[in-house]
């Protein structure tokens, strides 16, 4: 089996990842979500909720919501859950992008370059949107958006970047170039 050409798609809050995620779903490439990853691992993963018993109560166990909230209020404790997940969500992503027997993978990694977990993969694909927008979407997002690398950073070191400030046919389109131009190397 041919190793696919393994992809990270990133980008800022609400700039339309999971959308990109679906259209590259749709035109072919196999798509996993980080997100999904975590998700699956608080549920699911002993190790992981015995941590999470261990340092905040059997309330938090499995419960995203007080998760939340206890780490979003607490950079030392979001450090110390990141420390936890990251690396359990990065094995996680190498062990599926190494049954995909398609010719493009892609994982949707929200925090990819703040992780520095861009060297794992061959192309980056960075979606961007004008903060106004991105705000109309999510609501406010400051307090998260203070801690990642600005998206004109990111811009400069991904492969491939599409502004999505239009419709979902235009970022069809962007997509469906990307895995054109993936597919043929």
């Amino acid at each position: 089996m041919k190793r696919p050409v393994a992809v990270a798609l990133t980008g800022g809050i609400a700039a339309g990842k999971s959308e990109a995620l679906a259209a590259f779903a749709r035109h072919g490439a196999a798509t996993a979500s980080s997100d999904e990853i975590v998700h699956r691992l608080l549920a699911e993963d002993e190790e992981v909720r015995g941590a999470i018993r261990a340092r905040w109560g059997e309330d938090a166990v499995g419960n995203r919501q007080r998760i939340g909230e206890i780490v979003f209020a607490d950079p030392p404790e979001l450090e110390w859950l990141e420390q936890l997940l990251h690396p359990r969500t990065r094995a996680a992503a190498d062990q599926w992008i190494a049954t995909v027997d398609r010719p493009v993978a892609v994982v949707e990694i929200p925090l990819l370059y703040e992780t520095g977990g861009e060297d794992r993969f061959d192309e980056v694909v960075v979606i961007t949107a004008p903060e106004e927008l991105r705000r109309q979407r999510r609501g406010e997002f400051a307090a998260r958006q203070a801690r990642l690398i600005p998206d004109a950073e990111k811009v400069a070191r991904a492969d491939f970047s599409y502004v999505n400030d239009g419709s979902l046919e235009d970022l069809d389109a962007f997509v469906a170039g990307v895995v054109e131009n993936l597919s043929s190397s």
